[in-house]
């Protein structure tokens, strides 16, 4: 019925994600991805297409709308045609028993592909061609040998799903429905708590790659950005798409909620169309907020990894063309001194012999005091002066961005605690010169291309090249140094905002 509006929502535009893996793909979005595929496949009624990654059944739903349409002249009969359809030509595996019953109902419109009101007259199974079996993981040392889930976390009883996905539980996925794909999409799981809920790790890889091994003609799939420059264990995945001469088109968002909204996942979301029978370059396109960026064919292996953003990727050019060493040479590693944290092996007032041990609690910085004998990792750095620039800061996408939370000069003698980074000289003109380039927008700019999350690791400054510390550095005088255009600068000044005086 229409409401008052003389609206009438589609359903699946509109229902709410079940769970941080369920997250539904809204009809407007499925159908952007289809378009990626050529125009013939839905005329051709020997096209086969499988969504391994079932959750409403949407991309099931806008395909059959489309070979409905496109195979009316070669059978005429719309009973036929729809019977055809459904049973020759579109199968899935849902993620969850629930899951596959929300979808039979979405694209069969009945609780069963063979029931009384079933828009397919030629099943006779009640699952029709959406399959859901449970399947238990593999456990070998605490965790399953095919997606990586905790024993502890998932290892479940029979009233529990156990989100052992059927599509990644197996070395023979065609084994499954005993057949290959013409066309293989989806929007997969994106992540599971692996250490009983404390850490959340990806699982959308394991579909690509899974997908792959079908060696289809086509695979789209819209996962999140993160592969593009980081991710916990997605650095392998990373460079195999990245090399991967068969992605033909790749279309990013800058944010997730502008293509899922009310989900917040930081680093934004992106789809590809992967091509079994044509390689070359891929044409990128980047969605920042209304803007429209390209498509842009691009070499995706340039760099180790992704520059998201064309008019960024001039920007670097330009920088690397000077071939400076990167600040990563005077810049520390992860715990550098040994210490995670939450550590509190330190005492509140000095004592002799003691150094400085700068940490954070609930969001504030401080000072403890450790005795110099009891920093047994990288003492030959306690006598440094050093730039700290906290790990962890988060924006969720906004623009312009920080990038970088507030940094300081700690004195010689100092250490501190993972909470940190530091740059490390050996004078304190030298660390208040360093200082004034870390607080620069050119610097953090560059930091940002590799910076997809909140975290930034010391590999996040690779592309970050070392100055002179004799003096303070200002944005014109770096944008004047690496002859960067009046459109680069806007382009900087649009992504970086000023980190002022109170944010050191």
């Amino acid at each position: 019925m229409l409401n008052d509006s003389g609206y009438n929502p589609d359903v699946l535009s509109c229902i709410a994600n079940l769970s941080s893996d369920e997250v539904f793909t809204p009809p407007q979005m499925v159908n952007r991805i289809l378009d990626l595929l050529p125009e013939d496949l839905w005329s051709d009624k020997k096209a086969t297409f499988l969504d391994p990654g079932c959750k409403s059944g949407v991309f099931l739903r806008e395909i059959a709308k489309r070979l409905d349409t496109g195979l009316e002249a070669q059978i005429p009969d719309r009973q036929k045609r729809v019977n055809h359809i459904f049973e020759c030509q579109l199968f899935a595996l849902a993620i969850t028993e629930l899951t596959s019953l929300l979808s039979r109902r979405s694209v069969y419109c009945s609780k069963t592909a063979n029931g009384k009101y079933s828009v397919c007259e030629a099943f006779k199974k009640p699952e029709g061609n959406i399959g859901f079996g449970r399947v238990e993981h593999a456990w070998e040392r605490g965790r399953c040998v095919f997606c990586g889930a905790s024993r502890d976390a998932y290892d479940r009883g029979p009233e529990l799903e156990t989100h052992a996905y059927q599509f990644l539980h197996t070395e023979q996925p065609e084994e499954i429905f005993n057949m290959r794909f013409d066309v293989i999409v989806s929007n997969p799981p994106y992540q599971m708590g692996s250490d009983g809920g404390t850490r959340d790790i990806p699982i959308y890889h394991r579909f690509v790659d899974q997908a792959k091994k079908l060696n289809p003609r086509f695979l789209s799939m819209i996962i999140p950005s993160r592969w593009m420059a980081s991710g916990l264990g997605l650095s392998e995945f990373r460079r195999s798409m990245l090399a991967d001469r068969h992605i033909r088109k790749l279309v990013d968002y800058e944010r997730m909620d502008a293509v899922f909204p009310g989900v917040d996942f930081e680093g934004g979301v992106c789809y590809f169309l992967w091509e079994r029978d044509s390689e070359g370059d891929c044409d990128v396109t980047t969605i920042s907020g209304d803007e429209i960026i390209g498509p842009v064919a691009r070499n995706l292996s340039e760099f180790d990894v992704f520059v998201r953003d064309i008019r960024a990727l001039k920007i670097l050019r330009k920088v690397l063309k000077a071939g400076e060493p990167s600040i990563t040479e005077i810049l520390s590693v992860d715990k550098e001194f040994g210490w995670t944290s939450n550590f509190d092996g330190f005492h509140k007032k000095q004592g002799p012999n003691d150094v400085a041990l700068h940490y954070n609690r609930k969001g504030k910085r401080l000072v403890g005091w450790i005795n110099r004998k009891n920093v047994v990792k990288s003492a030959h750095l306690i006598d440094t002066w050093k730039v700290m620039v906290p790990q962890a800061y988060g924006e969720r996408g906004t623009r312009p961005a920080m990038v970088l939370g507030p940094c300081f000069v700690a004195e010689s003698p100092s250490v501190c605690t993972q909470t940190y980074l530091f740059f490390y000289v050996d004078s304190i003109r030298k660390a208040r010169s360093l200082r004034s380039y870390v607080q620069t927008k050119f610097f953090r700019f560059l930091v940002s291309l590799r910076k997809i999350t909140q975290h930034a690791t010391r590999s996040t400054y690779t592309w970050v090249p070392q100055q002179t510390w004799n003096r303070t550095w200002t944005d014109e005088a770096l944008f004047k140094k690496y002859k960067l255009s009046k459109e680069d600068v806007a382009y900087i000044e649009t992504m970086v905002r000023p980190m002022e005086a109170n944010d050191e």
